[in-house]
């Protein structure tokens, strides 16, 4: 039976934690092109032969890392939740983890192709979910629900990917809690406003 290279660490899901930190502030900081194993291996404490037995090496570490990004959003993301709400937790949770939000901007500032075929069926069904909110009532009916989604991604990331003018407009640390609370409540009264006349607005 194949073992793993000797490592100092005796709990191998603590390890993988690690070096799963380690590769979120490398990609964040120089993106998947810049990325370096090495580094990553440093900043874990680790050999870089445990990331290959682990991840499989730098794309095995990047989609176990897209993972665990997909598994704090279900926690946090209430599909069920009024539209302002739900975008405002995404406010709140990018500027928790701004980490994330850095990479998926390096992800972006690197595409010149199609995009990957399960990001474009998660996409097909975010449109979905607004278009049926548009037919409750809750998106007015002349507004284009898949370019409603890229604005709202863009809304809510905004302090990840503007933080110079965050701190020229609204005089606060795009990384502060203080932000987050003010900035995803300013959104949520915005999203709600959407609402088509005569729809009742949810409470808080």
């Amino acid at each position: 039976m194949r073992r793993a290279p000797e490592e100092k660490q005796r709990d191998p899901e603590r390890t993988k934690a690690r070096i799963l930190d380690a590769a979120l502030r490398e990609f964040a900081a120089k993106g998947f092109a810049g990325a370096r194993v090495s580094e990553i291996a440093a900043g874990a404490g680790v050999n870089k032969q445990l990331i290959s037995y682990y991840f499989g090496g730098k794309e095995g570490l990047y989609e176990a890392l897209t993972g665990r990004w997909q598994s704090q959003e279900s926690a946090f993301a209430d599909q069920d939740a009024p539209l302002g709400r739900l975008v405002a937790d995404y406010v709140r949770a990018t500027t928790a983890h701004r980490d994330f939000g850095k990479v998926m901007i390096w992800q972006g500032l690197a595409d010149d192709g199609r995009p990957d075929p399960a990001l474009e069926e998660d996409m097909r069904s975010n449109v979905e979910r607004l278009r049926a909110r548009q037919e409750a009532g809750e998106i007015p009916a002349d507004v284009d629900p898949a370019a409603l989604l890229v604005m709202l991604f863009a809304v809510a990331s905004a302090g990840v990917s503007f933080p110079q003018l965050v701190r020229a407009a609204m005089g606060l640390d795009p990384a502060s809690p203080e932000f987050g609370a003010h900035y995803a409540e300013q959104v949520e009264r915005l999203v709600t406003h959407l609402r088509a006349p005569g729809q009742e607005r949810p409470t808080a």
